[in-house]
Parts: structure tokens; C-alpha cells; sequence
């Protein structure tokens, strides 16, 4: 009769359910992937499909039984290192929405605002269709194979440990707080100069002809040319958001 010690299993198991729980955890967190439109047994099945996937590109790890007094504190570094990569990405969409706000404000439209299941909060307008666009054109730029790939890359960069809270001092995830503002002022920076431009005009000719209703003609021009800007300048927005994508994934992937 073939007979397995456990300690053969969990050379077989091991490999596979420590990733599988990053994985999982990135699929619970990452734009696109953890939508609800996505039934959990498939971001389940997806995971143990990867973690299995991967077996070949992941560097040697320690055989850590599932009973042992460091499992529960592998899971939990597992689960926040997935969580963390998941968040990063999102910081990607949440710099381009912002972009939007910043947009929307100057021109007039964020009175208009949409309840969003996501954060459970208030967004404008052109926030939102930014937050779309951002989330099709991450998909077209093959961001979710780069999250996958960063992912398997983060074994590399924080393998298992059982000093869990070296792993969160280590990435310095406070760090991509400033990007969601950097970034975007930097893409709101071209229709910000647009709309300034159009406010101006409208400043000189309020001087100029005082018998001239400013605030009757300023509105429709200045979402006129806010939406003539957005057609102009939206084009622009792959390059940006490639070097955004690329800043987040070196954070766990260096």
C-alpha cells in the first residue's frame, strides 16, 4: 500500500499555497480583477492556476508546514503583501480620477456627481469617465499581466519570512500617497492651462464690454472648451499612465 508522511505533502503543498494566497489576495483587491462582476470562485480558480503556473519562476522557498507556529503569521504577510500590490495598483486609477476632479472643477461640472460603489463616495462627472478610460486603457496596456508578473517578482524582492512587519516598513507604501497628487496635477496640467486661458478671455471681455452678461456666456464656453481640451489632450494620456504603472511595479518588483 503507497503511504505519504506529511511532511512529503507539505513539500507539495507548500510551494503552492503561500503564493496562492498572494495571489488570491491581489484578486481581492486589484482594479479590474476584484470587480463584482467577477464570481469569487473564479478569481479562486485563477489564483491556484497562476500559483501552480509559476512554480517554474519562482525562486526556492522554505518548506513551512500548515501546523507549524509560523503558518499564521506567513498567511498573514501572504495576505497583506497581496493586499499591498492591489492597492498600489489602484493608485493608478485613483491619480488619473483625481486628474479628472481637479478637471471637472475648473469646468463647472462637478455639481453634477455619481455615487461610487467602489469607495462609497461622491465623484464628478469627468472624474468618472476618467476612472473608466483608465481602467479600459490599463487593460489594453496588458496591466493585469504586469500585475500578475509583479506578483511572481515579489517573492524575489520579500520572500517568506516570519518578521511580518519588516515586509510593511520595507515598502513604503506611504510613499505612493504623493503620487495620486503628483500625478495628477501632472495630467490635469494641460486642461488646467486651457481653461485658465478660457477664464481669462472672459475676464478681459467682462472689462471690456461691462454691458456683457459674463456669467450667462462663461458657462457654456467654458464646458465648451473643456470638452474640445478632453478631446484634444485625452490621447495624451498613455504616456503618463505607462510611467505611473511602471513607478508602482518597481516598488514591488526591484
Amino acid at each position: 500500500m503507497i503511504g505519504f508522511t506529511e511532511a512529503q505533502i507539505m513539500e507539495w503543498v507548500s510551494p503552492i499555497f503561500w503564493p496562492f494566497l498572494r495571489v488570491l489576495a491581489v484578486f481581492t483587491s486589484a482594479p479590474v480583477l476584484s470587480a463584482r462582476s467577477h464570481p469569487v470562485r473564479s478569481r479562486v480558480a485563477l489564483a491556484f492556476l497562476i500559483a501552480l503556473c509559476a512554480q517554474a519562476g519562482l525562486p526556492e522557498q522554505e518548506v513551512v508546514s500548515l501546523n507549524d507556529r509560523a503558518a499564521l503569521g506567513l498567511a498573514m504577510q501572504q495576505v497583506v503583501i497581496g493586499v499591498a500590490i492591489g492597492l498600489a495598483a489602484r493608485v493608478v486609477l485613483s491619480a488619473v480620477e483625481m486628474a479628472g476632479e481637479l478637471i471637472g472643477l475648473q469646468m463647472g461640472l462637478n455639481f453634477a456627481g455619481f455615487f461610487d460603489p467602489a469607495t462609497s463616495s461622491q465623484s464628478s462627472t469627468v472624474g468618472r469617465f476618467f476612472g473608466n478610460t483608465t481602467m479600459l486603457v490599463f487593460v489594453v496596456l496588458n496591466g493585469h499581466l504586469l500585475l500578475v508578473h509583479t506578483v511572481i517578482a515579489s517573492f524575489t524582492t520579500f520572500p517568506l519570512s516570519e518578521d511580518t512587519l519588516s515586509v510593511i516598513t520595507h515598502m513604503k507604501l506611504h510613499e505612493l500617497g504623493a503620487l495620486i497628487f503628483s500625478y495628477g496635477l501632472l495630467i490635469s496640467l494641460p486642461m488646467i492651462g486651457i481653461l485658465l486661458f478660457i477664464n481669462t478671455v472672459l475676464g478681459i471681455l467682462s472689462r471690456v464690454a461691462p454691458q456683457m452678461n459674463a456669467f450667462a456666456i462663461g458657462f457654456p464656453l467654458t464646458v465648451s472648451g473643456g470638452l474640445l481640451g478632453l478631446a484634444f489632450t485625452l490621447p495624451m494620456l498613455e504616456q503618463p499612465l505607462i510611467r505611473l504603472i511602471t513607478v508602482v511595479s518597481d516598488v514591488f518588483a526591484r
